[in-house]
């Protein structure tokens, strides 16, 4: 068991609620995360996790989806401060991205949330500015129940990678 999920297990429900909203932005999920303590090792945490994410619902990836940043964006008034500075990381392939690529991240990131009604939501660590504009275009043709799902399998991502983040505190 790593120390951060040992002093995680002991922490006051206030304390330990904040660490998973770093993770994961739906509230039901970090709750339900913080009913699951103790938690016995990192791989159960990442576990119990997904079969977590797994009864989540619509509202839940909403409020999990608001937290983060449009790509290519910094900061979020909605997100906690470690999950501002995680999104940044992840994001980090836009800082040297070309003029023309981030303009057209930008204005595909409206046009998705016109279509969609949420942010576009991608599991940007490892993948370029340009790859994840060629996502975005791809994703646009699709439908909003179809999308709503990937959306929700790349959140799940995310909160693996910030799951495993945290761990490493």
């Amino acid at each position: 068991m790593s120390y951060s999920l040992a002093q995680w297990n002991e922490a006051d429900s206030k304390s330990a609620l904040c660490s998973m909203i770093a993770c994961c932005g739906a509230h039901r999920w970090a709750a339900a995360m913080i009913a699951h303590r103790p938690i016995a090792s990192d791989v159960e945490l990442h576990d119990i996790a997904d079969r977590l994410w797994n009864t989540m619902q619509e509202p839940d990836w909403m409020e999990a989806f608001a937290c983060h940043p449009r790509i290519g964006e910094r900061g979020n008034p909605h997100s906690a401060a470690q999950s501002s500075t995680w999104s940044e990381q992840e994001q980090s392939s836009t800082q040297t991205a070309a003029e023309a690529t981030m303009a057209a991240l930008a204005e595909g990131n409206a046009r998705y949330e016109d279509k969609f009604g949420f942010t576009y939501i991608i599991c940007a660590t490892g993948k370029g500015a340009e790859e994840m504009l060629a996502i975005l275009n791809h994703r646009l043709a699709g439908d909003r129940v179809s999308e709503l799902r990937k959306a929700a399998e790349q959140q799940r991502q995310i909160m693996h990678i910030r799951l495993r983040k945290w761990l490493e505190q």
